[in-house]
């Protein structure tokens, strides 16, 4: 789970992805090449970024909906895999290439990716909460069950 400044670095990296040719420079390191679905054009076409961790390297996240994915194998179909997943995905739903869309249709895209990645981090934010919650309770439990001096 990514830091929720890493989070944030990565969120506006993502800006720039509408764009295939970015996507695809994205998977200079990427595992699958050839004889597999899952090559690094398909990966790109499917909207996905290569953001690989040192013990997962096929670690691919979906720039629009920022939805992860890993474990690849080479017999996956990148887009059925994101449709299967992420089924509401405003990149999948793009009906246009990203150079034939208008001012207000890349508007409201953005507006949509803004909103993804605020409930995002939000969830992440709320999770981290509950951890340090637990963390907590368990050790005011451990001070009030060890015996007084």
């Amino acid at each position: 789970m990514d830091s929720p400044n890493e989070m944030s670095l990565r969120f506006h990296s993502y800006s720039t992805m509408y764009s295939y040719d970015k996507r695809l420079d994205s998977f200079a390191d990427w595992p699958f090449r050839e004889e597999c679905q899952c090559t690094p054009e398909m990966m790109a076409k499917a909207g996905f970024v290569h953001c690989p961790i040192e013990s997962e390297p096929d670690v691919a996240c979906c720039f629009f909906c920022l939805k992860e994915l890993e474990g690849w194998e080479p017999e996956d179909n990148p887009w059925s895999e994101h449709v299967k997943r992420s089924p509401n995905c405003g990149f999948l739903t793009l009906k246009k290439d990203f150079c034939q869309l208008t001012v207000a249709e890349f508007y409201h895209l953005e507006q949509e990716r803004v909103r993804i990645y605020i409930r995002k981090a939000f969830n992440q934010n709320i999770a981290n909460f509950r951890d340090q919650m637990v963390i907590t309770c368990k050790c005011i439990q451990t001070l009030f069950d060890s015996p007084s001096v």
